[in-house]
């Protein structure tokens, strides 16, 4: 009995040595967000995350992509939901799968009717192939032109005719100093139009860049809305104030709050070093707002009704 006791302990120190030298993420679940205390602002009720993305490599990288991170799974992105107060959330594919949307679909069936998807879809998908899009939770599809590839803007306007009558809206990632470009065709367009990561307007410069004064436009016409989401993308002076970015957004939520949408960008797929803090990351974005009675409409309402959420 005295050698098989000596013989466990000596077991079980190996193993406690051993997890010990095990990097971070493989001891716990990766959140994929720095820090892990709470706001301090309290999310109302109903709150749509409305930019996040999951990577599962059970599913193909398309040909040629370029952002490949590892895998960000549902049961990781629930953590974040609990630490934030975040109760509905909309799953868009990833420039990783092309226009595979197998990986979004999944994660849908699991998040189940508090959430809904954006799609990547190009000029060969088929009407019933958008009819099962929608019946997964699909609401819309992304043209994403910082990361090319899937799609171009040559099939904008014929995509966005067929989505149109489904109730559906365009979602767009492009560098703001191509809005100008753009501007015409934007405007044209026959569904409403998410531009996301405030517009992406370049820094430094902003407040009196054209790409701004594009987007501002883009939003007054009634039809486009901007994601208040990925700060740290375009920023020059860094978290947690974004003071350069800052001005930007709060000249878009003052014009037009009714058309304003918020997002945490997880896993933050752009950011290769380390993640920002959502939690940080939320209250600075509160705080731009500042009005509660904006903010029940830019973290509830006005997602409520264009994902059409019970």
């Amino acid at each position: 009995m005295q050698n098989v006791t000596r013989r466990d302990f000596i077991k079980m120190s190996g193993a406690l040595m051993a997890a010990s030298a095990l990097p971070a993420y493989a001891q716990g679940p990766e959140t994929w967000s720095s820090g892990s205390e709470r706001p301090s602002f309290r999310l109302p009720a109903g709150t749509v995350d409305c930019h996040m993305h999951i990577y599962d490599d059970r599913f193909p990288v398309a040909p040629g992509t370029t952002l490949r991170p590892r895998n960000a799974t549902v049961e990781q992105y629930r953590l974040l939901q609990a630490r934030l107060g975040v109760d509905r959330n909309v799953v868009v594919t990833p420039s990783t799968y092309g226009t595979d949307n197998r990986c979004t679909l999944e994660a849908l069936k699991r998040f189940g009717r508090n959430a809904r998807g954006v799609a990547v879809v190009d000029t060969s998908v088929s009407d019933n192939e958008l009819h099962t899009l929608h019946t997964g939770g699909v609401r819309a599809i992304r043209f994403n032109l910082s990361y090319p590839g899937a799609t171009t803007m040559d099939m904008l306007a014929s995509l966005a005719g067929r989505i149109a009558d489904m109730k559906w809206h365009i979602e767009l990632v492009v560098q703001g100093a191509r809005l100008p470009e753009l501007e015409g065709r934007l405007s044209a367009l026959p569904c409403p139009l998410v531009i996301d990561h405030i517009a992406h307007v370049p820094e430094p410069g902003g407040l009196s860049s054209e790409a701004l004064r594009t987007a501002q436009r883009l939003v007054d016409k009634g039809n486009t809305f901007i994601t208040l989401s990925g700060p740290y993308v375009d920023t020059k002076t860094g978290a947690p104030a974004y003071d350069d970015v800052a001005p930007v957004a709060k000249t878009l939520i003052d014009m037009a709050p009714e058309r304003m949408l918020w997002g945490t960008d997880w896993p933050h797929p752009t950011e290769k070093g380390a993640k920002p803090n959502d939690a940080s990351l939320l209250d600075t974005i509160a705080g731009w707002i500042g009005r509660s009675d904006w903010q029940q409409m830019i973290f509830v309402d006005n997602a409520t009704k264009l994902y059409g959420f019970d």
